[in-house]
C-alpha cells in the first residue's frame, strides 16, 4: 500500500503540484527554513508576499543574525504568531555563533534550535538536501487521518504517535523532496478541511474515510471549550506635534517584543493614571467603541481611549521602551494587527479634523 500511495501521489504532483513556489527556486536550507517557519499555522497564499519581502531584506544567515529584532518584527507585522519571528532571530544568532553561520544538517541538531520541531526539521532537510525524513504538519495529519479513518483528535499524544508511524511508513526511498511537497500540497489543495475534492484525489482508492463516505468527519477537531475573556484599556496618547506614544511590550508573553499603546486597568481613571504613571496631564479625551481580538486561547477586549497631552513636557527618557512616533514612520516597527487598525483609524480621524 505504501508504494502505491507514494507512486500515485508523485504522479499527481508532477502535473498538479505547486512547483513554482518562491522557496522552491534555489531551495537552500536557509530559504526553506524561512518558508517553513512562516508556513507554521499560516496558508501559502498569505506567506508568499511576506516571504519575498523577508528574503529580499535578509537574503542570508549573516544579514538575519546581525539584524535587530525590531527589523524582523517589522517585516513580520500582520503575519501573526510573533514568537516565530523571535525564535527565528534567536536561532539565526545561535547558528552564527555556534555553527559557523550554516544551519545544521542533522535532525537532532536542527531540533535544538528555537522554533524548530521534528516536522519542521524534517521538512528543511528533505526539501533542501533530499534527506529522508517524515513530516507531520497540519495538512499531512489530515491526509493521514483520513487515509486510516482515525477517529480521535490528532493533538492527543497516542494519535500523534500513530500518525508519525504512518508518515514514516509511507515515505518512499526516492524522490523524497517531491513526495514531501506533494503530500503537503495534497492536504492544502485537495484534501482540505472542508469540502475536500475527493473525486480529484490521487489516493482516494486507499482512503478509508472516502470509502466510508464521510471524509469531513476526519480528523476530529480539537475539543471545544469556552475561551476566557481578558479586558484592558489602551491609551492612544497624542502630543502637540501630532505624534502618538508607543510602548515596547515585554519580550515574552502577549505580542512579546512588539510595539503597542500604554495600558491601564479598565476601571482606572485615565487622567489620574497618566498624571501618576507618566507625569503628563491630559487636555482632552475621547473613548472609542471597544475592539475585540481573538487569540487561540483567549479573547482580548480592548477599550481604546484617545487623549491629548498638555503642553511641551512630554519627553521620554532615553534609552526607553517608550517612543513618540509620527503616523508615517511606523512601518519599520513590529506592530500587532489590532494596533495597526487603531492607528489607521486614528490617522483618518486626525486627517479629517486637520485644517
Amino acid at each position: 500500500m505504501s508504494r502505491t500511495f507514494s507512486q500515485h501521489l508523485l504522479t499527481w504532483f508532477d502535473t498538479h503540484g505547486r512547483q513554482d513556489l518562491p522557496w522552491k527556486h534555489n531551495p537552500t536550507p536557509y530559504r526553506v527554513w524561512i518558508s517553513e517557519i512562516m508556513l507554521q499555522q499560516t496558508q501559502v497564499v498569505t506567506v508568499i508576499p511576506y516571504y519575498q519581502r523577508f528574503i529580499k531584506h535578509f537574503p542570508d544567515m549573516p544579514t538575519l543574525a546581525q539584524a535587530s529584532v525590531d527589523e524582523i518584527l517589522g517585516l513580520w507585522t500582520g503575519l501573526g504568531y510573533y514568537a516565530r519571528a523571535r525564535n527565528l532571530h534567536r536561532a539565526a544568532q545561535l547558528v552564527w555563533e555556534s555553527h559557523g553561520g550554516e544551519l545544521p544538517t542533522t535532525l537532532e541538531a536542527l531540533m535544538e534550535l528555537p522554533g524548530i520541531g521534528r516536522s519542521t526539521a524534517g521538512a528543511i532537510l528533505t526539501l533542501a538536501l533530499g534527506q529522508r525524513h517524515p513530516i507531520l504538519d497540519g495538512n499531512v495529519k489530515r491526509v493521514l487521518a483520513r487515509q486510516e479513518a482515525i477517529p480521535e483528535w490528532p493533538g492527543q499524544s497516542k494519535v500523534e504517535k500513530q500518525l508519525w508511524q504512518q508518515s514514516e511508513k509511507l515515505l518512499p526511498q526516492t524522490r523524497v523532496a517531491d513526495y514531501t511537497q506533494a503530500i503537503m500540497d495534497l492536504g492544502a489543495t485537495v484534501c482540505t478541511r472542508r469540502h475536500p475534492r475527493c473525486p480529484s484525489c490521487p489516493v482516494k482508492e486507499t482512503c478509508r474515510a472516502y470509502a466510508q463516505g464521510n471524509p469531513e468527519a476526519y480528523p476530529r477537531p480539537r475539543p471545544r471549550k469556552r475561551l476566557p475573556l481578558r479586558t484592558t484599556r489602551m491609551l492612544l496618547l497624542l502630543n502637540d506635534q501630532g505624534e502618538v506614544l508607543l510602548e515596547r511590550r515585554p519580550p515574552v508573553g502577549l505580542w512579546g517584543g512588539l510595539w503597542s499603546f500604554p495600558e491601564c486597568p479598565p476601571q482606572t481613571e485615565v487622567a489620574l493614571w497618566c498624571q501618576e504613571q507618566l507625569g503628563w496631564p491630559i487636555e482632552e479625551m475621547m473613548t472609542w467603541p471597544p475592539v475585540r481580538h481573538h487569540f487561540t486561547h483567549f479573547t482580548l477586549h480592548i477599550q481604546p481611549v484617545v487623549a491629548r497631552i498638555q503642553g511641551q513636557g512630554c519627553q521620554v527618557m532615553e534609552p526607553s521602551d517608550q517612543v513618540w512616533c509620527k503616523m508615517g514612520t511606523m512601518s519599520k516597527r513590529g506592530l500587532p494587527a489590532p494596533i495597526l487598525r487603531m492607528l489607521a483609524r486614528l490617522r483618518e480621524q486626525l486627517e479629517g479634523i486637520s485644517p
